[in-house]
């Protein structure tokens, strides 16, 4: 049978989130059920011989960008040339469009050889932040019209993405929360469910002061993640301060200039898979 390559089933995506796990990626418990509805054609499974043994998403947004993640080789067929065979696939579905992804350390001399360069590094913090400011009116973001969440994430994401978005904001393991004022929304986050410490993204905020409230009111008190533009010097200040400490990085890479969003209210990325 050889090497094959095909789009990925609900099963293979599921698989996917083992791998990411055996990784150190530390993937959210739900990530199979959000990250299908970003662009069902969009996860890529390499077969040897009718086993699954590499895979990597190409994730098409808009008519103009494109996020890469989940780029894994197994062990035993790694140095192969299987996975470039999946990148290449992957690469080829995204033709012609702005092209993002996180790359690992290890990694980004590769992603620089296919064209790729660094924006900013993204930090993941690790730490418990439970005082919460009364202050700042917090809500269920569910409660609030989609089309006004949808809005807001336009101005931290290069094209708009309603279909994952409803969906990460509505599964059960997941905690969203709007900040705002005058009925206008200041802030956005998410907590969602994952294998090891839950995991905080976006964290989206008019002001360091309402992204403390928000990311206080998710942490509860329990230790959770996120991981931080650092050309948002506000955003890795606050959780510094905070105590957090980091753990892991990657580099925010694009194929060409950098997408124009608000990076100074950008304090935690939605996902290093999907962007």
């Amino acid at each position: 049978m050889g090497f094959e390559i095909a789009a990925a089933s609900v099963g293979d995506v599921r698989l996917m989130g083992e791998w990411a796990l055996r990784e150190g990626w530390n993937p959210g418990l739900s990530d199979p059920v959000a990250f299908g509805v970003a662009d069902p054609g969009g996860f890529l499974v390499g077969r040897l011989d009718g086993e699954p043994v590499a895979c990597v998403s190409a994730v098409r947004y808009g008519a103009g960008f494109g996020f890469v993640g989940f780029y894994i080789a197994q062990p035993e067929v790694r140095g192969q040339g299987y996975g470039i065979q999946l990148w290449r696939a992957g690469m080829s579905r995204l033709a012609g469009r702005l092209v993002g992804l996180d790359g690992v350390v290890d990694q980004q001399a590769n992603y620089r050889k296919s064209g790729f360069a660094r924006a900013w590094n993204n930090i993941r913090y690790e730490g418990v932040l439970s005082s919460v400011d009364s202050t700042v009116d917090l809500v269920d973001a569910r409660a609030v019209p989609f089309e006004e969440i949808a809005a807001y994430d336009r101005g931290f994401f290069p094209e708009p993405r309603d279909a994952f978005l409803s969906n990460w904001l509505s599964l059960p393991d997941h905690t969203a929360l709007a900040a705002v004022l005058d009925n206008t929304i200041i802030g956005l986050a998410v907590r969602r469910a994952a294998q090891g410490p839950d995991r905080i993204g976006p964290l989206y905020a008019d002001s360091p002061r309402t992204a403390t409230a928000l990311l206080a009111a998710l942490s509860a008190g329990d230790p959770v993640v996120i991981d931080v533009p650092d050309a948002n010097p506000a955003a890795v200040r606050l959780v510094e301060d905070a105590g957090f400490k980091p753990t892991f990085e990657a580099a925010r890479m694009y194929t060409g200039p950098a997408p124009d969003i608000e990076l100074s209210g950008l304090f935690g990325i939605t996902s290093l898979e999907l962007g």
